[in-house]
């Protein structure tokens, strides 16, 4: 497989308007302009967004014009993929901005946004911020209510009875105008955003007389097999921290690991293949969930820290053991303290719901004792150690 070949196919889902017709161009050795866009509505990416990046590292590493870009523009309107409901809240230009800088750092950990032939970043609130009403309605005129409504979507929160807000309706015609406005070449996403890029190919057709190339890649799913994203509450952030990060993806279902593989790391085809093989032949897949892990690990770290990971999940989780280097939360206070605003002020848990959500599922415990009231008032020693689920330790350590 050369690298064309594998950019064409490994990790993609479909292309439009065919692999073929895309083959040929790049082929002929043409150099394309490409985009993905990520609205920043949390700070968080992860290895769903993953899958895009890596291949647009592939795009880039092959001499191509990526575009990283930014939805502080889109991001007002607020993206309905994927989600069964209207939103609650919609976000400022100025806190999706201040997202946006997280993201970034978190993007360059698989992109160069430096060095040799780096991705550009761009805003698309610097052009639909700057549209005048005149020219909103002459993009609303290259669409049809039809076209729009018949978003799957839209049609099922309408049997619902769900409402469907203005803003999110007309978001695919906000996202089709980056194509135009940047004079795309490819537009990069996920299945879920198909519907968006498509009508980025209609726009930019009827006002460039431009024919747009439409990439997909595949959802990454989680144990219930919902999407892994900020709606479902099921995120793997690139940002976690390397032990949280090793043992979320070893909580994974096992049928992630081929998958897993194939879309978010560079272990060759031909290895996956015989992966498959002795999965299927009943080989434990443990050892292979181990090395998807490593890779991972690896990729958004260095190989030392991967390893330190790979002991750490050994002793914690498998072995049950204490780890090594436990945090430390230097504690002043009372002699007493309520174990939810403990968890809460040492960081160790951010919300005060989801301390009380993690002890009434006993998943809390206070030396290896389990705690299961979230009205207990703590005794304050120094060294205790603290424990959610099997691998998240913190010990008290008191300020005089």
């Amino acid at each position: 497989m050369d690298r064309i070949e594998e950019l064409l196919t490994r990790g993609v889902d479909k292309i439009y308007p065919s692999k073929e017709e895309l083959e040929k161009v790049l082929r002929s050795g043409k150099k394309l302009k490409l985009y993905q866009g990520f609205d920043p509505t949390g700070t968080q990416l992860h290895i769903g967004h993953m899958v895009g990046l890596r291949k647009l590292k592939q795009w880039q590493d092959l001499g191509h014009h990526v575009i990283f870009l930014i939805g502080d523009g889109t991001g007002q309107a607020g993206d309905p993929s994927g989600k069964t409901r209207a939103r609650d809240k919609f976000l400022t230009r100025e806190e999706l901005r201040k997202n946006a800088v997280d993201y970034i750092k978190q993007a360059g950990k698989i992109v160069r946004f430096e060095e040799k032939n780096p991705v550009e970043i761009l805003f698309n609130g610097d052009w639909l911020n700057k549209l005048k009403l005149v020219d909103i309605l002459n993009i609303l005129g290259h669409f049809s209510w039809q076209q729009l409504s018949e978003r799957d979507l839209f049609q099922e929160r309408a049997k619902r009875q769900e409402e469907v807000n203005m803003r999110e309706f007309i978001y695919p015609i906000l996202q089709a105008y980056d194509s135009v406005a940047m004079e795309i070449d490819l537009e990069l996403g996920a299945t879920d955003q198909t519907f968006n890029m498509l009508a980025g190919r209609t726009l930019i057709k009827a006002m460039k007389d431009k024919n747009k190339f439409v990439m997909t890649t595949p959802l990454l799913t989680d144990s219930q097999g919902q999407k892994i994203g900020k709606t479902e509450g099921n995120v793997i952030a690139l940002n976690e921290k390397t032990e949280n990060l090793y043992a979320k993806i070893m909580s994974l279902p096992d049928n992630f690991i081929l998958k897993g593989f194939e879309y978010l790391t560079d272990v060759p085809i031909k290895e996956i293949e015989n992966m498959k093989k002795d999965i299927n032949h009943g080989s434990n897949p443990v050892a292979y969930k181990k090395k998807l892990a490593f890779e991972i690990v690896k990729q958004l770290g260095n190989p030392q820290n991967a390893q330190q990971a790979a002991v750490n999940f050994e002793k914690t989780v498998q072995k049950q053991e204490m780890p090594e280097n436990i945090p430390i939360y230097r504690y002043h206070g009372a002699d007493k303290e309520n174990i939810i605003d403990l968890l809460v002020k040492s960081k160790f848990i951010e919300s005060k719901s989801e301390a009380k959500r993690l002890i009434e599922q006993k998943g809390v415990s206070i030396d290896d004792q389990i705690v299961t009231d979230s009205g207990l008032q703590v005794a304050i020693k120094n060294d205790m150690i603290i424990r959610v689920g099997k691998r998240r330790f913190v010990k008290i350590k008191l300020s005089p």
